[in-house]
Order: structure tokens, then sequence, then C-alpha cells
């Protein structure tokens, strides 16, 4: 199928739409006295949005995970982040107004407003910052406090031992004395004489005879049977003593308190090599990641967090500055208010007659027929009115002037 070729009226008119809309932008662009580039301008917004959008998401995790479960106090959390936002939404429009403003006050008061929205973006990206390293922080720290119980578990295990081994001899003792003591009862119980019974005779009130047996024991006996049933039950209360402290004694093991340090350690060590913080502080100070102290990471993590978040606060207000070229970028020289001294004016003829005549030539020797230009139609420029400083006028066509002459001269 043939394809119909493109209508010339319509595309010339689109160019002619084309060249006025880029003549009117010019003129506009010269009126005021700059133009704006928003690629960049929207390069810049899409830079502030991702922030913006980063803040509120990091701040609503930060209301769930802080709030305890409080509805009313994750969404107090979270007013201050929606006016930060707000706020932050003012730096590219406020560095626009930093370059195109003509009034200098005006300009501060927009520097000024840059500086405090950048200090609000440096705010909420620190936040998200110090989140990024929390979690590796937080499980370092806890390793690091298990590495000191089982550390001081191990320094005191020698007191403890220690302790335990003197309980343990003291109810050993006390018990060596109670099994003395009922032995020494059961004993004299023993060596007391047997209970002695006889029949007793006797007449009532009523005058009736009777007779009894009647059994008399020993005063001691009595005295003797209760320490031994005393004895018995310290026995059994001193023997559950014993088996509590040699119980605990046998849980009090040097060997294991070495064992549980040396997991401490590598488990510190673990969360340690996990934590890029550690690992960046400790190549800074030259020491390894287990011995660096809590003073330098956070010291790092200063430099880490708020240096970034500087960056990122500047970073789209820059684009925006950066947007708006002056009028030296874009206007002429004439448009700048250059003139152009009279007496140059033939030379700059010249120059375009010289450009002219080598087009011509060079088309007459490709075998081109000439067709009426521009330059051959336009009428012979005339000679400027004004005199140089001898009084001579400059001719136009300096390379005639000079041929005739020499052409004079040789006559």
């Amino acid at each position: 199928m043939r394809k119909t070729p493109p209508n010339r009226d319509v595309q010339r008119e689109a160019r002619d739409w084309r060249r006025e809309s880029d003549r009117w932008t010019h003129e506009r662009h010269i009126e005021r006295g700059y133009r704006i580039k928003w690629g960049y301008v929207a390069i810049a917004y899409l830079v502030e949005f991702m922030v913006i959008g980063a803040s509120l998401w990091g701040s609503w995790l930060f209301a769930g995970v802080y709030s305890d479960g409080d509805s009313q106090a994750f969404y107090f959390m979270l007013l201050a982040p929606l006016v930060y936002a707000a706020v932050e939404l003012c730096r590219v429009p406020l560095g626009i107004l930093a370059r195109t403003q003509r009034s200098y006050f005006i300009r501060a008061l927009a520097i000024v407003g840059i500086i405090f929205a950048a200090g609000v973006t440096t705010k909420s990206v620190s936040q998200l910052g110090e989140m990024m390293f929390h979690p590796r922080l937080m499980d370092a720290a806890k390793a690091k406090t298990a590495l000191k119980d089982a550390q001081a578990d191990r320094g005191t295990i020698d007191n403890r031992i220690a302790t335990a081994d003197a309980r343990v001899a003291q109810y050993t003792t006390e018990l060596d004395q109670i099994e003395k003591r009922a032995a020494e009862n059961a004993s004299q119980l023993a060596g007391l004489p047997a209970q002695r019974c006889e029949r007793v005779y006797g007449t009532n009130s009523r005058g009736q005879r009777y007779s009894n047996m009647k059994c008399v024991t020993d005063p001691r006996t009595a005295t003797l049977n209760a320490s031994v049933a005393k004895a018995g039950s310290d026995r059994g209360a001193v023997t559950k003593m014993l088996e509590e402290a040699r119980k605990a004694r046998g849980d009090l093991d040097r060997g294991a308190a070495e064992r549980k340090v040396a997991d401490a350690e590598q488990a510190y060590r673990n969360s340690v090599n996990r934590s890029q913080l550690h690992s960046f502080t400790a190549m800074v100070y030259g020491v390894d990641p287990i011995d660096v102290s809590e003073a330098q990471v956070h010291a790092f993590l200063r430099i880490f967090v708020f240096v970034p978040a500087v960056c990122a606060a500047f970073a789209s207000t820059i684009l925006a500055l950066c947007a708006v070229s002056v009028r030296k970028t874009f206007m002429d020289e004439d448009d700048l208010g250059a003139t152009v001294d009279p007496a140059a004016t033939p030379y700059m003829l010249d120059s375009i007659t010289d450009a002219l005549r080598q087009e011509m030539a060079l088309s007459q020797s490709r075998g081109v027929p000439d067709e009426p230009s521009v330059a051959a139609q336009a009428p012979a420029p005339a000679a400027p009115a004004t005199a140089a400083a001898g009084g001579a006028v400059i001719p136009i066509d300096r390379r005639g002037s000079a041929q005739a002459a020499s052409a004079g001269a040789g006559a």
C-alpha cells in the first residue's frame, strides 16, 4: 500500500508555529530576565517527594513500634511528621524564588526559609538513618550485655564455689552432730530400767474392794523420747538442706563458666560483624570491631547520619537553584545592550560578501545554474555616510577598491 506523502502546507504551518512559539518564549524570557529549566525542577520535586514519602513511611513505622498498641498515641506521633513534610515541600519553590526575585530582601528571606526547611529535612532524614542502624546496634548491645554477665559470672565463680563448699560443710557438720546426739539419747534410753508393774489392792468409797495393776516408768524416759523425736525431725530438715547445697555446688563449674564466656564472645563478635557501623568505625580507628567502644560508635554514627541528612536536605534545593538561568546564559549580545561601532560595519559586510562570492563560485564549478539569491536580489549597500578620521569614506568592498588603486598606480 502506497503511503500518502505528507502535506507540505501542514508541515510548513507546524514549523512556523514552532518558530513563533520559540520566538514568543524567547521574548518572554528576555522580558522577565531569567529562564527556568522545568526538567531540572521536575527532578528536584521528584527527589523532594521521595524524601517526604520515605520520612512519612518511617514515621509510620516508628509510631507503630513505640506507641505500644495505643491507637491515640500512634496518631499523636504522626502529627509532627505531617507538618515536617509540608515544610519540606517549600524548599524547591524557595530555591527558585532565591534566583528569580529582584529584591535582595526577598532573596534573603528565601535563603533563610531554605535553611529552616533544610533543618527540618535533616531531622527527618537523620531519623531514617538512625532507624536503619538501630536493629544491628540493639543486637550488638544485647550480645555485649550477655558477654559482660558471663564475664562477671566467671569472675565470681571462685567466691561462689567457696561459699557453696562452706554451706555443704556446715550442713554436714550439723547432720553429724544430730546423728551423734540421737545416738547418745538412744543409748541413754536403752540404759534406763524397765517399767515396774505391781498389783494394788484397796476399797472404794462404796466399801467395795478392788484390785488393779499399777506400772511405774522411769521419769527420764519421756525426756529421752522427746530428744530422740526432735533429733529425727532435725535430721530430716538438715538432710534436705544438705542435698540442696550439694546440688548448688554441683552447678558451679569453672569449665562451664569459661565455655559460657566463650559462647558469649562469639555471639557478640557475630553481632558486631553484622553491624556495618561497627565495621566502619573499626576501620577508621584501626582496631578490631569487637574492641570498638560505645563512644566511638556513636561518634561515627553522628557522621553517618547527619552528613547524609544535610546532603539530602540541600540536594534538591541546589538543583532548583541551578534550574534558573539568568540573562547572560540565554540572551544574545545585542539583547545584553552591546553596540556595534559604525566604523566596523564595512568589515562585517566585506566578510559576508566574500562568503557569498565563494558560495557562487562553488556552485558554478559544480555546474549548478545560478539561481537568484538573496544577495543578488538585494540592492547594493550604500557607502557609509560617516567619514573616517582622515575624512575619507571607508568603502564596503575593500578588495575591489584595493585592486582599482593598484591599477591606477600601475598606469
